[in-house]
């Protein structure tokens, strides 16, 4: 019998309806003109809310469309915000399900990933976890049939994080996609400050500068740099705002960041 990863944050994050959330999401990414550039091989997108950080998401997701049919395998790595624990963890389920439907786990791939000395199967790490969920419904609104390899970042250096994703590279049928949100919780002016220059490290690859004051998504964003850094990669931000300017206040802000990599 088939196990589902079922949804944690519908109806709080995004609409649990599906014609409701298939109707939001594509109203923000119909906000973008279709082009037909190459897609990119890693994005960096944020994950709270869909009324705070739907419409930054969707800046880059819309790069994502010129790619729809050739891209078969999403790697999808977030941050644990629920459960400690060291390295990274992977799913034993057989698909992981949105209001959308269900997407089904490349458990070939996931299965070999154990093979890694700092992989571990932990249902209880992806069990509620936002970072992960928040994005399916945008990778199934952008992309045709695909599979899913979902990953929980727990304490995992740069070069760990960078062996993950050198053995799920792939070619242009993969796509790297990385969940984090910027800073947290400051006044509006501090947090655009921090923001722009975590912004400046993520272009310049400089993983170094990048602590967990400045993305809560640290440790997969450092490991995609990392790995961008000796496959000579380039960033480019796509969108950079906050709470402050979506649909919060400006007392106590969060960052969203939008970052494509070719």
């Amino acid at each position: 019998m088939s196990s589902v990863r079922q949804p944690a944050v519908a109806g709080t994050f995004y609409p649990s309806d599906p014609e409701e959330l298939l109707i939001m999401v594509k109203g923000f990414l119909d906000i973008f003109p279709k082009s037909d550039s190459t897609a990119p091989k890693a994005i960096i997108v944020p994950h709270a809310g869909f009324i705070y950080s739907g419409s930054i998401a969707a800046a880059v997701y819309a790069r994502i469309r010129s790619a729809r049919r050739s891209i078969k395998r999403v790697v999808l790595l977030g941050p644990s915000h629920r459960v400690g624990f060291a390295g990274l963890a992977t799913s034993s389920a057989d698909y992981f399900s949105s209001p959308l439907g269900n997407i089904p786990i490349d458990k070939v791939i996931s299965e070999s990933l154990t093979t890694l000395p700092f992989v571990s199967l932990i249902d209880k790490a992806h069990q509620h976890e936002h970072s992960l969920e928040v994005q399916l419904p945008f990778l199934q609104t952008v992309l045709d049939d695909f599979c899913l390899v979902p990953i929980v970042a727990g304490d995992a250096s740069p070069n760990q994080v960078g062996q993950l994703l050198d053995h799920l590279w792939g070619g242009p049928e993969t796509l790297i996609v990385v969940s984090s949100d910027l800073s947290h919780y400051h006044d509006y002016e501090t947090a655009q400050c921090m923001d722009q220059q975590t912004t400046r490290a993520i272009e310049s690859l400089d993983w170094e500068q990048i602590g967990f004051d400045n993305a809560c998504g640290r440790t997969p964003v450092n490991g995609l740099l990392f790995t961008a850094k000796t496959r000579q990669l380039s960033a480019t931000t796509i969108d950079l705002r906050n709470s402050g300017d979506t649909a919060g206040s400006k007392d106590q802000v969060v960052g969203y960041g939008a970052y494509a990599f070719n």
